[in-house]
């Protein structure tokens, strides 16, 4: 397939994902039962994942409501990721120190676990498809190529809406979901607006994880734009977003981003209000422990009528 044919279908699948936003009202429940489905990160003042509490140390809070907690395990859940890589041109020189980090990453995920890889410059191309073949996920990382402008917003997009197809048929098919992008700038081509990308993402059940490479640049005001994106949708969706200073950090980065995802708690509680209305609600998630800190996501939409 040539770039320009990738180029076109990159726009296609991106202007029809677009245009199903209206209808991606769907709240961020697992069942028909209305339970909201935390993953939770607990950090201490080092930094250092905290995984030895219990359920009676959560406290949960939904618009200043305490909710009991109805569902709770430290077990590690399968894993439904989406590893989107920056091809863009400024990545000629960086590309192969990329590709190794992020191969060295496929090699952590589990047999169970899912991925999938998008690279993406002015188009978005899906390189491989969700699959637990790491042969087939570090062959589709290597066959990246530079080149193009740099389509941030459109790639982020594309890999929430492949998500959202991930639907388990028991419970014991449950994942988490988790998308990890990499880039070096700003978005230079999208179709796709930031608002409709955050909109998106806090509709889904899938914690971000940005990682935004610092170069000579990173003083101006497109890097400085990219950044504020980074932070905002790793924030929002209980992510965190790194910023590397050096291409041969990223190893490291990736390396952290994997400890985190084996460290998480998942927890759900049923929602006692009872309006249809639509609406955002927030949540915080406290730990009855001194000098700790829980990360999730910051809320969910509400169902709609």
């Amino acid at each position: 397939m040539t770039r320009g044919t990738r180029t076109l279908l990159g726009a296609v699948v991106v202007l029809a994902a677009a245009a199903a936003l209206a209808a991606a009202q769907r709240p961020q429940f697992r069942s028909t039962v209305d339970i909201v489905s935390l993953n939770v990160t607990v950090v201490d003042g080092a930094n250092h994942y905290i995984t030895d509490l219990d359920q009676p140390d959560f406290s949960v809070f939904e618009d200043g409501v305490k909710h009991d907690i109805v569902f709770f395990t430290r077990r590690p859940q399968p894993i439904a990721l989406s590893l989107l890589l920056d091809s863009s041109a400024s990545m000629e020189d960086k590309l192969p120190t990329l590709q190794m980090a992020a191969t060295n990453f496929v090699k952590r995920l589990k047999a169970n676990d899912l991925a999938q890889i998008i690279d993406f410059d002015s188009r978005v191309a899906i390189r491989q498809a969700f699959t637990s073949n790491q042969a087939e996920l570090e062959a589709a990382i290597l066959q990246t190529v530079s080149g193009g402008s740099t389509s941030l917003h459109n790639a982020i997009y594309v890999s929430l809406k492949e998500l959202g197809k991930i639907k388990a048929q028991n419970e014991e098919d449950v994942r988490r979901q988790a998308l990890i992008v990499f880039s070096d700038g700003e978005d230079t081509s999208s179709l796709v607006s930031f608002e409709e990308v955050l909109d998106l993402a806090k509709r889904s059940e899938t914690s971000i994880y940005t990682i935004a490479l610092r170069g000579n640049d990173s003083s101006t005001r497109g890097f400085r734009e990219a950044e504020f994106v980074m932070r905002q949708l790793a924030q929002e969706t209980g992510g965190r977003a790194f910023f590397p200073a050096k291409i041969e950090d990223l190893n490291g980065v990736y390396t952290q981003i994997a400890d985190e995802l084996a460290s998480q708690y998942t927890l759900g509680y049923t929602s006692k209000n009872p309006k249809a209305d639509g609406a955002f609600r927030r949540i915080i998630v406290q730990v009855a422990r001194a000098n700790v800190t829980a990360r999730t996501k910051k809320g969910y939409f509400a169902p709609a009528r």
